[in-house]
Protein backbone atom coordinates (compact mmCIF):
# COMPACT_ATOMS: atom_id res chain seq x y z
CA UNK A 1 0.00 0.00 0.00
CA UNK A 2 1.18 3.38 -1.02
CA UNK A 3 0.82 6.29 1.18
CA UNK A 4 -2.19 8.27 -0.14
CA UNK A 5 -0.93 11.58 -0.59
CA UNK A 6 1.65 10.05 -2.67
CA UNK A 7 -1.56 8.41 -4.54
CA UNK A 8 -3.06 12.07 -5.14
CA UNK A 9 0.40 13.59 -6.33
CA UNK A 10 0.90 10.50 -8.84
CA UNK A 11 -3.03 10.82 -9.92
CA UNK A 12 -2.53 14.90 -10.45
CA UNK A 13 0.59 13.92 -12.52
CA UNK A 14 -0.53 11.64 -14.47
CA UNK A 15 -3.39 13.92 -15.46
CA UNK A 16 -1.20 16.68 -16.58
CA UNK A 17 0.92 14.21 -18.62
CA UNK A 18 -2.14 12.97 -20.54
CA UNK A 19 -2.89 16.51 -20.94
CA UNK A 20 0.19 17.52 -22.17
CA UNK A 21 0.53 14.37 -24.62
CA UNK A 22 -2.53 15.00 -26.17
CA UNK A 23 -2.25 17.92 -26.82
CA UNK A 24 1.45 18.18 -28.12
CA UNK A 25 2.03 14.72 -29.75
CA UNK A 26 -1.29 12.85 -30.59
CA UNK A 27 -1.97 13.99 -34.60
CA UNK A 28 -5.11 11.38 -34.80
CA UNK A 29 -7.58 13.51 -36.83
CA UNK A 30 -10.07 12.02 -35.27
CA UNK A 31 -9.34 13.70 -31.83
CA UNK A 32 -11.89 16.47 -30.63
CA UNK A 33 -11.78 19.31 -28.40
CA UNK A 34 -10.91 17.21 -25.39
CA UNK A 35 -10.69 18.40 -22.51
CA UNK A 36 -8.62 15.93 -19.32
CA UNK A 37 -10.58 16.42 -16.09
CA UNK A 38 -9.49 14.32 -14.22
CA UNK A 39 -7.18 10.95 -13.16
CA UNK A 40 -7.52 8.63 -10.67
CA UNK A 41 -5.08 5.68 -10.03
CA UNK A 42 -5.26 2.78 -7.47
CA UNK A 43 -3.49 2.37 -4.31
CA UNK A 44 -0.93 -0.43 -5.48
CA UNK A 45 -0.03 2.54 -8.92
CA UNK A 46 -0.67 -0.25 -11.18
CA UNK A 47 -4.32 1.07 -12.95
CA UNK A 48 -5.26 4.67 -13.46
CA UNK A 49 -8.54 5.70 -14.90
CA UNK A 50 -8.19 9.49 -16.55
CA UNK A 51 -11.72 10.84 -17.24
CA UNK A 52 -12.23 13.38 -20.16
CA UNK A 53 -15.20 15.57 -21.82
CA UNK A 54 -15.12 16.24 -25.50
CA UNK A 55 -16.95 19.29 -26.67
CA UNK A 56 -19.35 17.99 -29.53
CA UNK A 57 -22.10 15.22 -30.60
CA UNK A 58 -21.45 11.95 -29.48
CA UNK A 59 -20.07 11.05 -33.28
CA UNK A 60 -17.21 13.42 -31.88
CA UNK A 61 -17.02 11.53 -28.39
CA UNK A 62 -16.91 8.09 -29.93
CA UNK A 63 -14.32 9.35 -32.12
CA UNK A 64 -12.48 10.47 -29.87
CA UNK A 65 -12.97 7.51 -27.56
CA UNK A 66 -11.22 5.47 -30.96
CA UNK A 67 -8.24 8.31 -30.53
CA UNK A 68 -7.74 8.06 -27.61
CA UNK A 69 -7.51 3.89 -27.47
CA UNK A 70 -5.49 3.73 -30.83
CA UNK A 71 -2.57 6.00 -28.99
CA UNK A 72 -3.02 4.41 -25.26
CA UNK A 73 0.73 2.69 -25.60
CA UNK A 74 2.45 5.73 -26.41
CA UNK A 75 0.47 7.49 -23.66
CA UNK A 76 1.46 4.33 -20.82
CA UNK A 77 4.73 4.87 -21.97
CA UNK A 78 5.12 8.52 -21.63
CA UNK A 79 3.26 8.23 -18.09
CA UNK A 80 5.70 4.86 -16.69
CA UNK A 81 9.33 7.18 -18.18
CA UNK A 82 7.73 10.31 -16.15
CA UNK A 83 6.83 8.96 -12.86
CA UNK A 84 9.68 6.81 -12.89
CA UNK A 85 7.47 3.95 -11.63
CA UNK A 86 8.73 0.20 -12.19
CA UNK A 87 5.89 -0.96 -13.44
CA UNK A 88 3.72 1.69 -15.90
CA UNK A 89 0.21 1.97 -14.95
CA UNK A 90 -2.62 0.85 -16.92
CA UNK A 91 -4.87 3.64 -18.49
CA UNK A 92 -8.58 3.61 -19.08
CA UNK A 93 -10.14 6.17 -20.43
CA UNK A 94 -13.61 7.23 -19.39
CA UNK A 95 -16.12 10.08 -20.93
CA UNK A 96 -16.64 12.54 -18.12
CA UNK A 97 -20.54 13.13 -17.98
CA UNK A 98 -20.47 16.02 -15.68
CA UNK A 99 -21.45 18.55 -18.31
CA UNK A 100 -24.57 16.33 -18.91
CA UNK A 101 -25.33 16.34 -14.93
CA UNK A 102 -25.04 20.28 -14.70
CA UNK A 103 -27.58 20.58 -17.08
CA UNK A 104 -29.83 18.00 -15.25
CA UNK A 105 -29.12 19.81 -12.05
CA UNK A 106 -29.77 23.04 -13.55
CA UNK A 107 -33.02 22.14 -15.37
CA UNK A 108 -34.54 20.92 -11.90
CA UNK A 109 -33.83 23.82 -10.14
CA UNK A 110 -35.66 25.69 -12.72
CA UNK A 111 -38.56 23.50 -12.68
CA UNK A 112 -38.18 23.80 -8.62
CA UNK A 113 -37.84 27.70 -9.09
CA UNK A 114 -40.98 27.62 -11.33
CA UNK A 115 -43.15 25.49 -9.26
CA UNK A 116 -41.99 28.04 -6.02
CA UNK A 117 -43.32 31.09 -7.72
CA UNK A 118 -46.34 29.17 -8.75
CA UNK A 119 -46.86 28.50 -5.20
CA UNK A 120 -46.30 32.12 -4.24
CA UNK A 121 -48.74 33.39 -6.61
CA UNK A 122 -51.45 30.87 -5.35
CA UNK A 123 -50.72 31.83 -1.92
CA UNK A 124 -51.03 35.38 -2.79
CA UNK A 125 -54.39 34.98 -4.22
CA UNK A 126 -55.71 32.56 -0.89
CA UNK A 127 -58.12 33.75 1.41
CA UNK A 128 -59.35 31.66 4.38
CA UNK A 129 -61.69 29.02 4.43
CA UNK A 130 -63.14 30.18 7.37
CA UNK A 131 -62.91 33.67 10.05
CA UNK A 132 -59.42 34.95 9.81
CA UNK A 133 -58.57 34.49 13.71
CA UNK A 134 -59.71 30.81 13.92
CA UNK A 135 -59.18 31.11 17.74
CA UNK A 136 -61.29 32.68 20.38
CA UNK A 137 -60.04 35.83 21.64
CA UNK A 138 -61.58 37.65 24.97
CA UNK A 139 -62.35 40.99 24.26
CA UNK A 140 -61.40 43.89 26.67
CA UNK A 141 -64.52 45.25 26.88
CA UNK A 142 -66.29 42.39 28.19
CA UNK A 143 -64.00 41.88 30.77
CA UNK A 144 -64.47 45.63 32.30
CA UNK A 145 -68.34 44.41 32.72
CA UNK A 146 -68.12 41.38 34.18
CA UNK A 147 -65.47 42.96 36.77
CA UNK A 148 -67.90 46.17 37.52
CA UNK A 149 -71.19 43.42 37.86
CA UNK A 150 -68.92 41.73 40.26
CA UNK A 151 -68.35 44.96 42.29
CA UNK A 152 -71.93 46.06 42.84
CA UNK A 153 -73.66 42.32 43.51
CA UNK A 154 -71.28 41.93 46.92
CA UNK A 155 -73.04 43.42 50.17
CA UNK A 156 -71.75 43.25 52.92
CA UNK A 157 -73.42 42.45 55.96
CA UNK A 158 -72.05 43.42 59.96
CA UNK A 159 -71.53 40.40 62.14
CA UNK A 160 -74.36 39.79 64.42
CA UNK A 161 -77.47 40.78 62.69
CA UNK A 162 -77.01 44.81 63.16
CA UNK A 163 -78.53 46.51 60.46
CA UNK A 164 -78.51 49.81 61.43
Amino acid sequence: MSDPAKVRRHAERVRELVASVVRSQIKDPRLGMITITDARITADLRDATVFYTVLGDSVAQADTAAALESAKGMLRSTVGKALGLRHSPTLTFVLDDVQDQVKHIDDLLAAARNADAEVQRLAAQAKYAGEAQPYRVDDDEDDETDEADEATDVKETPRGGDTR
